[in-house]
């Protein structure tokens, strides 16, 4: 897929995003709440993890309906994970997203809140009537995301990273952390995708170690940019992991070994698309590019 192809491909996937995550974020929930829930999740960010449920339902002829909700749900979860993240009691930051952190804006009390909320909104979103998604795919959509935000997946990995700050790391153990904390979502943004179309046993693999790949990628590709770039460019405060004494792929591989890292994962990634057999798999091969390429 050339670059303009996928541009255009993105831009309208966004676009209809955009509009069904701005119809299914309530502004009058009460005291506020509402106001402070979509100041967190309408305003910015790279929208990655819903471009790659929407990319790979349509490698596998998915329902239309069920991956926009997926790709919502998805988005909503990872929002309140930043929400939360940031709070004086986790990351204590105050930019995100180029401005103030949730709780800077609006308090502490309310942060915590908007992010249960935008939690519980995310399953909502999974869960309307049987005529708009099937009940069988809403059940295995809600196990996908549950099992990658809960305690084996973005949470626990957040548990260990708390528990990692000032401690040596070896690689394996980095890589269980952000395979937990990071990829996890990322690889289920992928599974979901998969979910609301039909694959074969081997193709749902194939895609999952493609998830897996750039799940980790990612996470390389942050930490690079957190001691590379600027926090005007990352629309977050760069040096934090350092000031803060936490691992990192630069801190444990060193800076050149992790770019490598992340161009093999970028590699390992493409192997598995090519190894699902799949055709309609261009957005997903791009958006690999996209992950291990950005400077932000």
């Amino acid at each position: 897929m050339k670059r303009d192809d996928f541009d255009t491909w993105a831009l309208a996937e966004l676009d209809a995003f955009e509009t069904a995550l701005d119809a299914w974020v309530p502004a009058d929930a009460p005291a506020g709440l509402g106001a402070a829930m979509r100041y967190a999740v309408l305003d910015g960010g790279k929208r990655l993890r819903p471009l790659l449920v929407l990319a790979a339902a349509e490698a596998v002829g998915g329902s239309r309906e069920a991956a926009l909700r997926a790709a919502c749900a998805v988005e909503l979860i990872h929002a309140y994970s930043l929400v939360h993240d940031d709070l004086p009691c986790m990351d204590n930051d105050v930019l995100r997203r180029g401005k103030p952190t949730v709780h800077v804006q609006f308090g502490v009390a309310q942060a915590m809140l908007a992010g249960d909320a935008m939690q519980a909104l995310a399953f909502e979103v999974l869960t309307p009537g049987a005529a708009a998604v099937a009940p069988a795919l809403q059940a295995r959509l809600c196990g996908l995301l549950a099992r990658a935000a809960g305690g084996a997946g973005m949470a626990g990995g957040q548990a260990i990273d708390l528990a990692s700050v000032g401690l040596p790391l070896e690689e394996s153990d980095l890589s269980d952390m952000h395979r937990r904390k990071t990829g996890a979502l990322l690889k289920a943004s992928v599974l979901m995708g998969a979910a609301c179309g039909t694959t074969t046993r081997a193709q749902a693999a194939s895609l999952a170690a493609y998830g897996e790949a750039i799940g980790l990628a990612f996470q390389v590709v942050d930490d690079i940019l957190d001691v590379t770039q600027a926090s005007e460019t990352l629309g977050k405060t760069a040096g934090k992991d350092h000031d803060n004494n936490k691992p990192t792929y630069v801190s444990v591989l060193g800076l050149e070994a992790a770019r490598l890292r992340a161009h093999a994962l970028r590699e390992a990634a493409k192997d598995a698309l090519a190894a699902s057999g799949l055709v309609a798999v261009q957005s997903l091969h791009v958006l690999a590019d996209r992950v291990v390429d950005r400077d932000c």
